[in-house]
């Protein structure tokens, strides 16, 4: 027998938060009456030598907004977003003359890998043990405040970029997150600020909300200064309690009088304790700056599973507990990780982790990445289904995770680690700015709603993907008439506004029995992308097919259906559920377990792809040229009829066709990376063998030197795997049915 909910009922069972956590309500935007937006593409996750990165402030602002040869893949927006904790260089400091600002010109002998003491001196490093005698370290909550915060703001003003601050916070309980807190940055004012002819500047605005943040709940912090002088009460005098959670000030959680924070006890427990920490976190972030943060768990697989006595990965539960928390903040993750052209991809790895004496190396959760992806979001009827089942405001993002290129200068377009943010991946998100400017409060607004697609390898540049109810009668829709909307919003770079109709993290309500008219439209942009390689993809080539690396062609796009069964209640057995643990997913010959090894809580067995269409299979799209610009996309449409049950709706799409050895099985789905992972040479498995004569620059035509090899066979790896294998993923429409389970999520 099923059982059905009233909406406020799942929504009470839904925001149950462990011990005393806030129930705050999603606040999201309706579908009705939007304000005019595009889709604009950025980046949220990456470094400098403030962190563990290779380069300066200015040079990472400068390649990745630049669209010049040099760097032809600028981005609309982007947010600077280094490891919380602490660090010795000045990423501030410029590599050359070519880089140098009237504010911040360049300096002769110094430069972003000079450390703060023999920049600033030791004696202006603030807080506890870094300066005079100490570490040589500068707390980040220093170097976000008063040195990376006013160079932002700087470049923003000198460039009119949308630009601003984020971090990537190393988690207590866990590995990473990247978020930000945007009070206080980039105000108005920016806009008409007259800019220095000499050094320095002065910021108008400031990241002192975002700084607290990290001195309060970054694990790296244990500065207890509460913000100070070293040794004085001169300074912010920050206090991290919060008045809406009497866990906030707990003993249990490390409650430290002196600096005003909890400091995560060690030991046994210590990942339960971080747990609950960053649920504080996350309650501090919504009472205080609600709708002016975002909290992203990144690259979440990489650490493993979660463990209880460590700092390590994310189970499902952890992310219930997060969205539970504090909707409007956490409402996302980054299963599509950077450095995807590391020796293991996104640096996932079998037997990555050391989780003790007792329990030994532990695999990243899926042993690898999944066509660059991981296995929470790629794996079919995975956790992101699971999630998605419920209703919840979780989307999908991509980031570039950028450091350096590994074995390469940040200038080589070769690389054995990184790529620059936006060169390979980007995360397309709606904005909603009107006729103002892009500013980090709409496109954080844009990223919370969900209005949002990733893709790599610029596989495509457009997207529309509308979903819009149809009845008997007068309300009846054509395929034509809803494909026409979705053309119109494709060639415009915008989504839709119609009653009866959503978009990508909308829900679409509509009565038992109603059809729904679904159309996508999309562009595969021609000519080439920014690989830096023109040979023919070596993983097409075992099926025949001779494309150049640089000019990938979309091969297809699956329609992904999944039920809704309404939010699991936290302590109930199918809330929780850790990912099978190494080769209990992933087996030695790099294939996997499948679904049936999955505990309840973190599958949805109901996910399947419901529709494939492609330029030649059975179900074609059809090609329409723009109005607009005269370039050519890609239309499809099609009709689910006599819906009665609430359900979702999601994309994917791929360059590689349905069972490209190595790549892709029989159902086109990917298949584990270990096979282009050069780390273990012994399972690379795609020859690369077109012998070139131009081997470095942007016009290489042959396989490079770096890829690994086995025998004198150069194999797939690195960069060159990256480039073969592309993928896009869309976030969700829901389509809630009166008297089924309800969408709680949504708005």
């Amino acid at each position: 027998m099923t059982h059905f909910f009233t909406k406020s009922q799942i929504a009470l069972a839904a925001l149950a938060a462990l011990g005393s956590a806030a129930v705050i309500a999603p606040n999201l935007a309706t579908a009705a009456g939007k304000t005019a937006g595009k889709y604009v593409s950025g980046d949220f996750h990456n470094h400098t030598t403030c962190s563990d990165g290779a380069i300066s402030m200015q040079k990472l602002v400068k390649k990745v907004t630049d669209k010049t040869a040099e760097s032809p893949w600028g981005l609309d927006w982007f947010i600077q977003a280094g490891h919380g904790g602490n660090g010795n260089r000045n990423c501030t400091l410029v590599e050359d003359a070519s880089l140098s600002t009237p504010a911040y010109p360049y300096v002769a002998g110094q430069g972003p890998t000079t450390t703060w003491a023999n920049s600033i001196g030791a004696a202006n490093l603030k807080g506890n043990g870094g300066g005079v005698g100490g570490t040589g370290n500068m707390w980040r909550w220093q170097s976000l405040q008063e040195y990376q915060y006013p160079v932002i703001e700087y470049l923003a003003a000198y460039k009119n970029l949308p630009l601003f601050l984020g971090l990537e916070s190393v988690v207590a309980g866990h590995e990473h997150s990247s978020m930000s807190i945007i009070t206080g940055q980039m105000p108005a004012a920016v806009d008409n600020a007259t800019l220095p002819t000499t050094a320095g500047y002065t910021a108008l605005g400031n990241a002192s909300a975002l700084a607290q943040w990290s001195y309060c709940f970054d694990r790296g912090d244990t500065d207890t200064s509460r913000g100070n002088v070293t040794g004085s009460t001169t300074g912010n005098n920050w206090d991290c309690s919060n008045p809406a959670s009497a866990d906030s000030t707990s003993s249990t959680l490390g409650w430290s009088s002196t600096g005003k924070k909890l400091v995560q006890p060690s030991g046994t427990g210590t990942g339960n304790k971080g747990h609950l920490k960053t649920l504080e976190a996350l309650k501090w972030m919504a009472n205080f700056h609600g709708q002016a943060s975002y909290y992203v768990p990144a690259h979440l697989e990489r650490a493993g599973p979660f463990n209880v006595d460590g700092n390590n990965g994310f189970n499902i539960e952890h992310l219930r507990n997060f969205n539970n928390a504090a909707p409007n903040v956490a409402f996302g993750f980054e299963s599509q990780p950077g450095h995807g052209a590391s020796s293991n991809r996104g640096e996932y790895q079998v037997k990555r982790n050391n989780f003790g004496s007792a329990v030994g190396l532990v695999d990243s959760v899926g042993g690898t990445t999944y066509g660059g992806t991981g296995v929470y979001a790629a794996q079919l009827g995975g956790v992101w289904d699971a999630l998605l089942g419920e209703g919840r405001n979780w989307w999908f993002f991509a980031s570039s995770d950028w450091h350096n290129r590994g074995s390469f200068g940040p200038d080589d377009r070769r690389s054995t680690q990184d790529f620059y943010p936006g060169e390979y991946q980007r995360t397309h998100v709606m904005v909603r700015n009107g006729s103002d400017k892009l500013r980090p409060q709409t496109i954080v607004d844009g990223l919370r709603s969900g209005n949002a697609w990733s893709a790599s390898g610029q596989l495509i540049d457009r997207l529309a993907f509308i979903a819009c109810t149809s009845y008997a009668g007068v309300a009846a829709r054509s395929n034509a008439s809803v494909e026409a909307l979705a053309v119109a919003a494709a060639t415009k770079g915008t989504d839709i506004d119609t009653t009866g109709c959503a978009t990508m993290g909308e829900k679409l309500t509509a009565r038992p029995g109603a059809e729904i008219v679904v159309a996508v439209v999309v562009r595969d942009p021609d000519g080439a992308n920014f690989s830096p390689y023109n040979f023919p993809n070596p993983s097409l080539a075992q099926v025949g097919i001779n494309q150049p690396l640089n000019k990938p062609v979309l091969d297809h796009v699956d329609v992904i259906r999944g039920l809704v069964t309404g939010y699991k209640t936290p302590g109930s057995a199918d809330y929780s559920g850790e990912w099978p643990r190494n080769t209990n997913w992933l087996k030695a010959d790099g294939t996997t377990t499948g679904l049936s090894a999955v505990p309840a809580g973190a599958k949805n067995t109901s996910a399947a792809v419901l529709k494939t269409f492609s330029g030649n299979g059975g179900t074609p799209w059809t090609q329409v040229q723009s109005g607009v610009d005269n370039t050519v996309f890609l239309k499809m449409s099609f009709r689910i009829p006599a819906v009665q049950a609430s359900q979702y709706l999601r994309l994917r799409g791929s360059n590689l066709p349905a069972a490209v050895p190595y790549e892709t099985d029989a159902n086109g789905n990917p298949l584990a990376d270990i096979y282009t992972n050069a780390n273990d040479t012994s399972m690379l498995r795609i020859p690369c063998s077109t012998v070139g004569t131009v081997l470095t620059g942007d016009a290489i035509n042959g396989c490079p030197a770096h890829l690994a090899s086995v025998s004198g066979q150069k194999y797939v790896s690195y960069d060159v795997a990256a480039w073969a294998d592309l993928w896009f993923y869309s976030n969700p429409i829901y389509v809630e049915i009166a008297n089924s389970y309800a969408i709680a999520g949504v708005k």
